[in-house]
Order: C-alpha cells, then sequence, then structure tokens
C-alpha cells in the first residue's frame, strides 16, 4: 500500500507516459474513428512510441488496450470496429500503462463535435467532481474525505454517483488496496499516509445510478440509458498534500 520514494518516481515516470498517451489523442480527429481504429492507434503510440507496456491488454483476460465507454456506457466499453464516434458523442476512453514494473492508470471523457448543453454540463461537473476528490487527498484526510467531497458536488449539480466501480491502490498490480470509494462521510475510513498511491475515477451518471452488465461480460451501462461520464487519475500522498502522478500538460494550472 504504501510506495518508497524510488518506486513513486518509478510510478511518477509511467505516469508521465500515460499523460502524453492524452496528448496524443487529444490530436486526433476522432470523429469518424472507430474505437477500435482508436485503440490500434493508442497501442502502436504506446509500444513503438513510448517503448512501454499497454497494461490493460491480457489483464483479466481482457483483449483490447483500452476501454472506451461511449454516452449510456458507464465504464469497460470494448472497442469495436463497427462502433464509430459522430457528432454529439460523449465517449470515456480509460488506459493503464506500465513502464518499469509500476503502472499508472487514467481516463478522459471526450466531447465529439458539437455536444448538447446538457451533456457538456455533465461531463465538466465529472471533471471538476475528479478535483474536488484530488483536493481532499493530504497526510491525516480519510477516504470518508474523498468520496464526500465528489458526492457532495455531483449532488449539488443533480447527479447520481455510480457505487458499484471504485478506485483503487495501484502499483506493481493493477488492483491493489485501498479500495477508494466516490461517495462517504467526512472523517471516515482508512486514514491517509504518506507514500499511499490510488487511482480516483468518478462516474457520474444524468439519471439513476443503476448499472447492469451487457452480455459480454465488460460493457456496464445505465440501466435508465441516459448518459454518464468519468475521468480518473492516479495519485500520491504526499508529505503536504497530494502529487497528481498522471497531470497532463494542459491540467498544470490546477495542480498548483
Amino acid at each position: 500500500m504504501i510506495k518508497t520514494p524510488a518506486e513513486i518516481e518509478l510510478m511518477a515516470e509511467a505516469g508521465r507516459l500515460l499523460a502524453s498517451v492524452f496528448t496524443h489523442l487529444d490530436g486526433l480527429p476522432l470523429a469518424g474513428l472507430s474505437t477500435l481504429e482508436i485503440n490500434d492507434r493508442v497501442e502502436a503510440f504506446i509500444v513503438d512510441d513510448l517503448h512501454a507496456r499497454p497494461a490493460s491488454k491480457g489483464q483479466y483476460g481482457y483483449g483490447f488496450v483500452l476501454n472506451s465507454s461511449r454516452n449510456a456506457v458507464v465504464c469497460h466499453g470494448v472497442p469495436a470496429a463497427d462502433e464509430i464516434l459522430t457528432d454529439g458523442d460523449i465517449v470515456n476512453l480509460d488506459i493503464t500503462l506500465e513502464k518499469h514494473g509500476f503502472l499508472a492508470d487514467s481516463s478522459k471523457t471526450y466531447m465529439i463535435g458539437a455536444v448538447a448543453a446538457p451533456a457538456r454540463r455533465l461531463v465538466q461537473t465529472t471533471y471538476e467532481a475528479l478535483w474536488k476528490g484530488i483536493r481532499a487527498v493530504r497526510p491525516g484526510a480519510t477516504l470518508g474525505d474523498i468520496g464526500f467531497a465528489i458526492e457532495r458536488h455531483a449532488k449539488r449539480a443533480g447527479y447520481s454517483i455510480v457505487r458499484d466501480y471504485c478506485g483503487h491502490g495501484i502499483g506493481r498490480e493493477m488492483h491493489e488496496d485501498p479500495q477508494v470509494l466516490h461517495f462517504g462521510r467526512a472523517g471516515t475510513g482508512l486514514p491517509l499516509r504518506e507514500g499511499m498511491v490510488f487511482t480516483i475515477e468518478p462516474m457520474l451518471n444524468q439519471g439513476r445510478r443503476t448499472v447492469r452488465t451487457q452480455d459480454d461480460g465488460w460493457t456496464v451501462v445505465t440501466v435508465d440509458g441516459q448518459l454518464s461520464a468519468q475521468f480518473e487519475h492516479t495519485v500520491t500522498v504526499t508529505g503536504n498534500g497530494v502529487r497528481v502522478l498522471t497531470l497532463r500538460p494542459d491540467e498544470a494550472r490546477l495542480a498548483g
């Protein structure tokens, strides 16, 4: 659960590389691409350009390097050749990368073309909720403080928090202790200690928080067909606060 300073620096290198994957995606014309084409481009970039390993591929028997969760898909969406991103879609791309034996995990919800105002508001609020959770991280705070900050922001905006999936510790393995819930009571749960590394990855729904898994065994969707959005970062607890290991260059002002 607690990583050494040397281990954290190795994770920071994996995080920096993963951030560059999203910068690469930012420059692609996603509209008109299939989610499988995006998957293949990301795999080539990670392997050929970054000389790293796309850690989701083969994990738990999964066959792809990313999850592509579009519109009413909450998480774990499977890339497909016949799923073409079109104007008005929102899609979460969730990617895990390994370098030097350590993992980093991050996701971003992209808005494709002219996205309707309600969908844009959901995406923006989800991103804000992620940062509310990140800013609750410091030594002596608790996991409940993170969940409380996220849930309060979501509920004030009129959204529900998915409770079936949560953040997690990460290091040499993709899923380690502790579990990081995106709801909770302030001051409760495991106290945070310097050297802890985990993900924060809230999923907000326009409608009900209830979800179901489709027949493929992976794809999780909202039961009411309304939109869902997600963002994720890998963070570590520092001596006086938090460090975002997967911070993208365009987010530098938020981490200050």
